[in-house]
Order: C-alpha cells, then sequence, then structure tokens
C-alpha cells in the first residue's frame, strides 16, 4: 500500500494537474477570506470561508479522482494491479490516502489562516471553533474523494468519471433544495416514486430476463404507492425526506459551522468514506475474481 500511495502522491505533482488543483482551491479560500474575514474583520473562518468554498470542491474532487481508476483502466495498468501481491484493500486505500494528502496540502494553507486570525487577536473560542470546522471540512472532502473514487472504478475514461463524479455531489448539494419539495400528497413526489418503480421493476426484468414479471412487479409497486398517496401519503413523503436528508453531504457541513458542533457529523462522513471505499473494493474484487 504504501508503494501505491508514494507512486499515486508523486504523480499528481509529476504535471501540472495536482499543482492546478492546488492553487485553484487555495486561490478561493484566499479570496474569500481576504474579502471577508480581514475585509470585514470577522473571526469566523469555517463559515465565512470554508462554507463560502464548497462550491469549489464540486470541481476540484471529481478532477482529483477521476484518474484514480478510469486511467488505470484505459491504459490497462490495471491488470499489473490486480495481479500484483498488493491486496484490493491496500489498492483502493493507498490510492484513496493519495488524493486526501494531496486534498490536505490546500487545508494545511486554511490552517496557516486559521494562525493569521489568531495572531490578530481572535479568541481561544474562535480559535477552536475555526479548528474543528477545518477538520469537519477535511473529512467532507475525503468522503467527497471516496465517492468520486468509486465512480472512477466504473469506467475507463476520465472525463465520464469526472461529469459523472460531479453530477452525483452537485445532487447532494441540491438536496435540501429537493428535500422541500417532496411534502405530504406532493404530485412532485408521487412522480418520483413511480419513476423509481419503473426503474426497479426495469431492473427486476433484467435480473430475473422475465419483461412479464417486470411489468407485473411494476404494476405491483404502482398500486402501492397509489393507495399510500390516497390513504397514508404522509407516511410515504416523510420516510423519503429522511432519506433525501441522509443523501444530503454538505448539508451537515452548514449545520457544524454555524455553531452547531457535532461528533455524529464527524461520524457520517468517516462512514460515508468508509461505504464507498467498500463498494470500490468490492468491484475491484469481482474483476480480480472475473
Amino acid at each position: 500500500m504504501r508503494a501505491i500511495f508514494k507512486r499515486e502522491f508523486c504523480s499528481s505533482f509529476s504535471g501540472m494537474m495536482g499543482w492546478l488543483l492546488t492553487a485553484f482551491l487555495t486561490a478561493a479560500s484566499a479570496l474569500y477570506f481576504f474579502a471577508n474575514n480581514l475585509g470585514f474583520g470577522l473571526p469566523d473562518l469555517g463559515y465565512y470561508t470554508l462554507y463560502q468554498t464548497l462550491f469549489v470542491l464540486l470541481v476540484y474532487v471529481p478532477v482529483l479522482a477521476m484518474r484514480s481508476f478510469a486511467e488505470e483502466k484505459h491504459s490497462r495498468t490495471d491488470q499489473l494491479l490486480l495481479t500484483s501481491p498488493v491486496s484490493v484493500w491496500g489498492i483502493v486505500l493507498g490510492k484513496f490516502l493519495a488524493m486526501c494528502a494531496v486534498f490536505a496540502l490546500p487545508c494545511l494553507v486554511d490552517g496557516v489562516l486559521i494562525v493569521v486570525l489568531r495572531g490578530l487577536g481572535c479568541s481561544n473560542t474562535a480559535l477552536l471553533s475555526n479548528l474543528s470546522s477545518l477538520v469537519c471540512y477535511y473529512l467532507l472532502g475525503c468522503a467527497a474523494i471516496a465517492i468520486c473514487e468509486f465512480l472512477s472504478s466504473l469506467t475507463e475514461n476520465q472525463i465520464i468519471a469526472a461529469v459523472l463524479g460531479f453530477g452525483v455531489l452537485l445532487l447532494t448539494y441540491l438536496m435540501p433544495g429537493l428535500q422541500s419539495l417532496f411534502s405530504a400528497g406532493s404530485v412532485v413526489a408521487l412522480v418520483v416514486f413511480t419513476v423509481l418503480a419503473a426503474v426497479i421493476a426495469f431492473c427486476a426484468g433484467l435480473r430475473s430476463r422475465s419483461f412479464t414479471f417486470g411489468c407485473f412487479l411494476f404494476a405491483g409497486l404502482a398500486v402501492c404507492i397509489a393507495a399510500l398517496f390516497t390513504f397514508r401519503s404522509a407516511w410515504l413523503t416523510t420516510a423519503f425526506s429522511s432519506a433525501l436528508g441522509g443523501l444530503s453531504l454538505f448539508q451537515p457541513f452548514e449545520d457544524f459551522v454555524n455553531g452547531s458542533f457535532s461528533v455524529p457529523t464527524l461520524v457520517y462522513y468517516i462512514s460515508v468514506a468508509g461505504l464507498f471505499l467498500f463498494f470500490t473494493a468490492q468491484g475491484i474484487e469481482k474483476r480480480r475474481w472475473n
């Protein structure tokens, strides 16, 4: 794993990509820092700099992670990895930790900004709040990296991997607004549930290789959805709204920097990273045995 980590980390800076990404994220943080924290004398780096630059991660992370496995597949060097004595988890963690190390560089610059605020006279409470916000910000980035690494393992085209990563992260970024659409009895929710039922029935039909089974399954799901919306619409929409809340990757960080320090938020980001690393490892393991 150490060899893979060193190889991936060094390859990020052997060209211009690693330097450009680091400069891109650092410049965004510096811009908001000078405009908000120094310009208005605000000691809160978490909200006025880190939270305001979350949208930059929508581009930074997919571009950083797009080549992790997609490039290996495209150049056929993945066969060397799959036949190497390194375990699958060693491969996945080596690449993941290398990208986390690259992401840590602009976060270290953010740490310097916290020291600058401390030197300008911010209180001990503000210092601890900024440090905890930076830790949460880093874990958020690591969770996003794990998601994009998994998406990169699904394709051999780096551009497709980057677009998929951007689309998924954008969806999680907009999830709080989408969540508000699903109120009890909402027609929008009814349409979404119907589409989900169609997707489930289609996948089940492909799995069973029976078009008839897929049609009957869709009809049964549609009847259940219609009955729930007619008699107990709040049950279904409330449950789905809660599920959407769990898919909102960026919302917990907003609550965190707004003064709601929460250990579950940190555990949530670690759990998301672990879950998608597990998915990636399982996909690689399947390819190794096939």
